[in-house]
């Protein structure tokens, strides 16, 4: 069995995650269960909510499990242990720091050791970091006479890490991260944008670099681009509060310029955000608007835009700029209007206003 023991005392990093992320895969590969053990035991750092915010992270990138728990549910199994431990090294040469804080309470290595040994963990990955307390739980694990062995894998740390929170409050998505933290294990990854399904089905853990690494934003700034590229239409539009794939097909034409969500919902807003007829084109654009709201339907835009210009007597950019800042909220938006025009047509009279 694997298992992924985040603590609930802050928020979830992509170091954190990574972890999870590997341990799942590894367990998937092995035809192995995997336990999510919800690290608990210090009253004092944890805060509430934490746990369920983890889980349900987890949850957001696919990341099942086939049980989890609280620490603190076993703490009188932790406490019948250590007293039996520290019984039974009453007169031999054992440091009791190990089991014990300065304030009695249970020491974290002690706990995880344990519940690793109750649960039968056989194989843990983690970062490097990580290798003084997993001796500590190793002795303590030998020293409760537990004998089974525990494969463990380290994996170089991540350097300038970043929450999980901060990434999608800037607009990137699940996959994205995942394929990003996925790809820095492995430099020999088949290709660079894959899925956790497919992920599962090439990762070698002996192709992990052994080098650190360093959160580089503009590398997952491009993977989460091609993402999005690849995300259903429908499913993308509801992310900015629709459930139209024409909706989608718009944000992608976007993609030229952005590359997160925020980004991409900047422009979608633009395009539906009622426009300002007090700056330049003003004039242009009310007359404009007039005659849209007046306006048979059109299938093309080409057919539209002669309709509008024998209607306004405009030209040129008198015609073209107006009705760009009118259909999209920005002058200088690269996506052609007979790209736009095709996907904004059903909702043209509240986007031409």
């Amino acid at each position: 069995m694997l298992r992924f023991a985040p603590s609930p005392t802050g928020d979830m990093d992509i170091s954190n995650l990574r972890v999870a992320i590997l341990n799942y895969i590894v367990a998937k590969q092995k035809n192995e269960k995997f336990l999510v053990r919800i690290a608990d035991t210090d009253k004092i750092k944890n805060i509430e909510g934490k746990d369920t915010e983890i889980m349900m992270i987890l949850e957001k990138f696919a990341i099942g499990h086939d049980l989890v728990y609280h620490q603190s549910q076993h703490l009188n199994i932790h406490q019948q242990l250590a007293l039996r431990l520290l019984k039974e090294k009453k007169s031999k040469n054992f440091d009791s720091s190990i089991i014990m804080n300065s304030d009695n309470t249970l020491t974290e290595n002690f706990a995880s050791a344990c519940d690793d040994m109750l649960s039968e963990i056989n194989f843990i990955i983690c970062e490097e970091t990580e290798l003084i307390n997993t001796e500590k739980q190793i002795y303590i694990k030998s020293s409760l006479g537990y004998t089974e062995p525990t494969e463990y894998i380290y994996i170089p740390t991540i350097e300038n890490k970043i929450t999980i929170k901060e990434l999608f409050e800037q607009g990137f998505i699940p996959d994205a991260i995942l394929n990003y933290l996925i790809l820095l294990d492995n430099p020999k990854a088949p290709k660079e944008i894959f899925t956790l399904p497919e992920a599962i089905e090439w990762f070698d853990l002996n192709n992990i670099s052994k080098e650190s690494v360093k959160f580089d934003i503009n590398k997952l700034r491009f993977i989460n681009h091609e993402h999005i590229k690849m995300m259903d239409d429908k499913e993308l539009s509801k992310l900015f509060g629709f459930a139209d794939s024409d909706i989608g097909k718009l944000a992608k034409l976007y993609l030229g310029e952005c590359a997160t969500i925020n980004e991409l919902e900047g422009k979608i807003r633009s395009i539906f955000t009622p426009k300002d007829f007090d700056k330049e084109w003003g004039e242009q654009m009310r007359v404009i608007e007039k005659i849209i709201f007046n306006a048979p339907y059109f299938e093309e835009f080409d057919e539209f835009k002669k309709y509008i210009a024998k209607e306004s007597g405009l030209k040129g950019d008198n015609l073209l700029k107006p009705l760009r800042v009118l259909l999209t909220g920005d002058e200088k938006s690269k996506p052609k209007l007979s790209e736009i025009y095709p996907l904004v047509k059903s909702y043209i009279l509240e986007v031409a206003s």
